[in-house]
């Protein structure tokens, strides 16, 4: 035990397994609907404002006959959210464009509860006023890369609008699978029958059919992982719109993705793991009191979960990767010591692909400039481990355990 309140057990070998420690690309509504406007995909006619005065431009502009205002946040459930400001609902539909205005001045600058929102909600920096569009019928539709295919296939099913897992459970003969030659892309035929698979006939097959090929375009165009459509749906006038979509990207391909990738919005993002991320660390903070440092994706659940077992809370999982280097050790400490829940350091590393000796070297420069405040306990086995700072020559710089 380091602490009255930090408990650390002692254990042996653990295997690790690395994965990336790139965050994921988050982009707002707006943003995915752009990107997918300049495919050719249809969606319904928008402007984004970050005023209520150009809200109020934008909804003019619109001339439709009804209007539908969105606050742009990234998490889910902004229908029945709840603004700081005391507006109730994060979606508003109007048929007057003069309230639209008088809405955004009381979503913009306020934050925004939703059940995926922290407690205190998120702040509205822009809204989205778009025209409304009636839907007579709404199908689901994705394109995703499948291992088991060894490429992309299409998704899709004629009950859209809904959790497509529920689907899937309950009637798993609407989920309609197309794989796609990745060499031969989306063929024509492939197309129809997906559309006639959704349920649409007549014109408006040829229109889905259509759009489900630029669907495609975009998602090669952009290095896409998964392009998810729900709801795709037909109006009464005869359209067959993208209404709701959200896009997941490749993030190798961001050296060639980097107008997309610039698009990122990092505002809602925590402030920690956007500063590990700048450093190539991936960490996501926890409740609990003790930090911990581990190389390897494996060994770092495998450290948080014994710390757990043995009647400690871990602070945090925080994976350094194959290829790290001291100066992203001294930026990891940083990270830590500045979380003000954290009573005690555990450091656990196997030295596979990681240098024990560069981890070594790290931790005692940040012993010496950090002046750290709380016990450290350190671990280090495998390559190197005998070489650079030695259990001596950190001792000076270590508080009293």
């Amino acid at each position: 035990k380091s602490s009255s309140t930090a408990v650390l057990p002692d254990f042996g070998f653990l295997l690790c397994a690395r994965v990336s420690s790139r965050r994921w690309l988050n982009l707002q509504e707006y943003q995915s609907k752009k990107l997918m406007q300049e495919s050719g995909v249809t969606v319904q006619r928008f402007y984004v404002a970050d005023n209520p005065p150009d809200a109020l431009q934008a909804a003019k502009r619109l001339n439709a006959k009804e209007i539908v205002l969105k606050a742009q946040i990234l998490a889910g459930g902004r229908g029945k959210g709840v603004f700081s400001s005391g507006l109730k609902g994060g979606v508003h539909l109007t048929k007057d464009p003069s309230v639209v205005g008088e809405l955004a001045s009381k979503m913009l600058g306020y934050s925004l509860t939703t059940k995926q929102t922290p407690k205190e909600g998120v702040e509205v920096k822009t809204v989205m006023v778009a025209e409304a569009l009636d839907i007579t019928r709404e199908t689901y539709f994705a394109i995703l890369m499948d291992r088991a295919c060894n490429g992309p296939v299409m998704v899709g099913s004629p009950q859209g609008g809904m959790d497509i897992e529920e689907v899937a459970d309950k009637s798993p003969e609407l989920i309609f699978k197309e794989v796609i030659d990745i060499f031969e892309g989306v063929r024509d035929d492939q197309a129809l029958r997906m559309a006639a698979n959704l349920g649409f006939k007549g014109p408006l097959k040829r229109q889905a059919a259509d759009q489900i090929m630029r669907l495609y375009d975009l998602f090669l165009k952009v290095d896409a992982t998964q392009v998810e459509v729900n709801p795709l749906g037909e109006t009464p006038e005869g359209q067959v719109v993208c209404f709701d979509a959200k896009i997941s990207f490749d993030d190798n391909a961001e050296f060639r993705q980097k107008a997309v990738f610039a698009l990122d919005d990092m505002s809602e993002s925590d402030p920690t793991e956007t500063e590990a991320a700048k450093w190539d660390l991936k960490y996501i903070g926890l409740d609990g009191n003790i930090a911990c440092f581990v190389n390897g994706a494996g060994l770092a659940m495998a450290t948080c979960d014994i710390i757990d077992l043995h009647g400690g809370k871990p602070a945090n999982f925080l994976d350094l990767g194959g290829g790290v280097k001291e100066k992203q050790v001294y930026e990891a400490f940083k990270l830590l010591t500045a979380d003000p829940k954290v009573e005690a350091i555990l450091v656990n590393i196997f030295g596979g692909i990681v240098n024990c000796a560069i981890i070594a070297n790290g931790i005692t420069k940040a012993c010496r400039e950090l002046e750290l405040k709380v016990p450290l306990v350190v671990r280090l086995e495998g390559g190197y481990c005998t070489g650079g700072a030695t259990p001596t020559a950190l001792h000076p710089y270590l508080p009293s355990v």
